[in-house]
């Protein structure tokens, strides 16, 4: 058989096997987390690629009018953006999709929509505007990641959502690099391949790894709201503990003497009323490296992010002032703030999560109860 046929041929099944894991991924994705933003977002990139995995096959681009094109290299310039928004959903679990997610997305489209129709006839402005597109949405995608990768406790989710960001970013560098110097834009047959074994790695490595995950412990559990009675000022658990192994393991006395310290810190000194508290500040006052305190909150304290724990505390201090007819006078915006929350809006949130309530609806509560 030719090389070039050849070629074609082994190209051909790697799309094919490609466009199959994608679509297979989205649809547990659909089946397990439906209302989950990170996995919504995540369906919808996971569709995106497979348009972009169709428009790239070079035959489609020789031999395909640019006006049929056109619409799906606008899917696939946008993949940028999806991928920007998967990631801050995927390191937040407060995260939601916003309009300007959306119209960031459809400008995107738009613009590559544009240019691929209007073949030579569009601006170098706006030719540049779209090779920048990728480049911008990288940078946005790493500086999301970057600021909340260390709140994540769950080691194995930690690696995996860095593999995701890494290879992403990486990814989409180096693509852009080589349509770059490519003719018109367009890939080789050779590089077209590479593009397809690129993918194919990196959306296999994610299957194998969330397969190996616990319930799909990539994303968080979809809590319902905790019950609106109070909770006591000293339990300040948010999110659902782990579960009790059958017999328990034999307690380390350094492992003893850290969670004591680390207790006093959170309960006597209240230092989760600092705004700047991080896995890294925390550690550094207890004297232990960054692992062994978050394994000691995962592991024996049962939470998965370290927002959720910190804010634990910060909500049960809130609850407790609320509930003080002394008092009542207080500002909802001053206790926030008071507690270690950095404005009204997340502490607002965080509360109905926790409580069922808002901070007004549990004060007016506890008013008529007194």
């Amino acid at each position: 058989m030719p090389e070039p046929v050849l070629l074609t041929v082994v190209d051909a099944a790697l799309r094919g096997t490609l466009l199959a894991w994608l679509l297979l991924l989205a649809a547990v994705l659909l089946r397990d987390r439906p209302r989950l933003p990170a996995a919504r977002v995540g369906m919808l990139m996971l569709l995106g690629l497979c348009v972009q995995v169709v428009s790239s096959t070079p035959l489609f681009e020789a031999h395909v009018a640019r006006l049929w094109q056109a619409p799906l290299v606008g899917i696939s310039v946008a993949n940028g953006v999806l991928f920007w928004v998967f990631v801050q959903a995927l390191f937040q679990d407060e995260f939601r999709v916003r309009p300007l997610h959306w119209a960031l997305w459809l400008g995107v489209a738009s613009l590559g929509t544009f240019n691929c129709a209007t073949a030579g006839g569009a601006s170098l402005a706006m030719v540049a505007l779209q090779r920048a597109v990728p480049f911008v949405f990288a940078g946005l995608t790493a500086l999301a990641a970057a600021s909340r990768w260390r709140d994540d406790l769950v080691e194995s989710r930690r690696r995996l959502r860095a593999f995701i960001v890494v290879s992403g970013v990486a990814y989409t560098l180096l693509m852009l690099a080589v349509r770059l110097i490519s003719p018109q834009g367009r890939l080789s047959g050779a590089a077209a391949t590479f593009d397809v074994l690129l993918l194919l790695a990196m959306i296999g490595v994610v299957a194998w790894r969330m397969l190996r995950l616990t319930a799909s412990e990539l994303f968080p559990n979809m809590a319902a709201p905790a019950p609106a009675a109070e909770a006591p000022a000293t339990a300040p658990e948010t999110s659902a503990p782990a579960a009790a192994p059958d017999t328990p393991p034999t307690p380390d006395p350094a492992e003893e003497r850290l969670a004591a310290a680390l207790q006093r810190l959170m309960s006597v000194e209240h230092v989760y009323r600092s705004e700047a508290l991080s896995v890294a500040s925390l550690a550094a006052r207890l004297a232990v490296p960054e692992y062994r305190l978050r394994h000691l909150i995962n592991r024996r304290l049962g939470h998965r992010n370290f927002n959720a724990f910190v804010n634990g505390f910060r909500l049960a201090e809130a609850r407790a002032v609320l509930a003080d007819p002394v008092r009542r006078e207080l500002p909802v915006l001053t206790i926030a703030l008071e507690a270690g929350f950095q404005s009204i809006g997340p502490f607002n949130r965080a509360f109905k999560a926790a409580t069922g309530l808002t901070p007004t609806e549990f004060r007016r509560r506890h008013s008529a109860d007194s």
